[in-house]
């Protein structure tokens, strides 16, 4: 398969650090491009990532006629203009999460969704301990599946962090608790029926630092999670059905190019004696990602996730907020 053509909207850490050096090494992507607001810092990005082309602003990138998808890492706020903007210009585009600061925003790419591909990038959605739970799930081998637990925090409270600014959509839900979103829905394989949240936020920023939620998938079956942006980092996932039970070690941030465990207990056991160890080979989330993507664009394969999954996951998002207001159960 002929690689897609790709370029980079910002110079964005994640995309510096963690999407761009696994797309470069996957097998269907050439990252090709990237656009900042700063032409120094463009070709500064450039260089240090060996990418053919740089430029200093995202309309002339857009413009280029090599390339045909987008990988959009800017603020949360931006997500949906550029994005718009990205595929009026008749590319495919793959946007980090959360898509939108609300559902109603998001709506506005059904606009573009029949005409290019458009993703939200929920990465773990690609990585293979992620499959094998949806699998064991699916088969049956955890008998009927009634609970979802995850935690995922991090400690971070600089000012500066544009993950601690509510005017671009930081906080703790848009950031992590998406992720968790994100679970109940995968191995479920439904949408919620309600939510019911607790927040609290901080008094300085504003922005929510450790939300609970629960989430009713109807018919007994339930995601509880917590997140948080001042706790001691941790992160944990716990599949729960009536014969067994699934723990993904480290769900979310998954060692790139490293392997990971995952856990089968029937808890017939204390503790975790009973528990099965399955290991993952090693394996980079990001550029599996990358390659789906790309597959799609060729088509290859049916595109994964289009733009009403994000919009669904959006809804939940606006109902947690809205639950955390009200003090009640909000419908999704």
């Amino acid at each position: 398969m002929k690689k897609v053509r790709w370029g980079v909207l910002s110079t964005a850490r994640i995309g510096m650090e963690k999407v761009i050096p696994a797309m470069q090494q996957s097998r269907h992507c050439d990252i090709h491009a990237i656009a900042s607001r700063s032409l120094s810092k463009a070709q500064s990005a450039a260089k240090s990532l060996g990418i053919a082309k740089a430029y200093g602003s995202y309309e002339e990138l857009l413009d280029d006629p090599e390339i045909e998808a987008i990988y959009n890492p800017l603020p949360n706020d931006q997500h949906v203009a550029l994005t718009l903007a990205a595929a009026r210009a008749g590319k495919h585009v793959l946007c980090e999460k959360p898509f939108a600061m609300n559902a109603e925003e998001a709506v506005q790419l059904r606009e573009v969704a029949g005409k290019v591909h458009i993703m939200e990038a929920f990465m773990v959605r690609f990585h293979p301990q992620w499959l094998l739970a949806r699998d064991k799930v699916r088969s049956g081998a955890l008998g009927e599946l009634r609970a979802i637990q995850v935690f995922f925090s991090y400690f971070n409270n600089d000012s500066n962090n544009i993950r601690n600014r509510l005017d671009v959509g930081g906080g703790a839900l848009y950031d992590i608790g998406c992720y968790a979103i994100t679970a109940g829905r995968f191995l479920f394989d439904a949408e919620p029926l309600r939510v019911v949240s607790l927040m609290d936020r901080d008094p300085a920023f504003g922005t929510d630092r450790l939300v609970s939620g629960l989430l009713d998938f109807g018919q007994g079956r339930r995601l509880d999670f917590t997140v948080a942006t001042q706790t001691v980092p941790y992160q944990r996932v716990q599949v729960i059905g009536t014969q067994q039970r699934i723990e993904l070690e480290i769900p979310f941030n998954a060692p790139l190019g490293a392997a990971t465990n995952v856990y089968l207990d029937t808890g017939k056991q204390v503790g975790d004696a009973s528990a099965q160890l399955t290991t993952i080979d090693s394996c980079n989330m990001y550029g599996l990602q990358g390659d789906a993507f790309s597959r799609a664009v060729r088509g290859e394969i049916a595109l994964p996730y289009g733009v009403e999954d994000a919009i669904r996951n959006m809804r939940v998002i606006d109902a947690l907020f809205a639950s955390a207001q009200s003090d009640q159960w909000v419908s999704v």
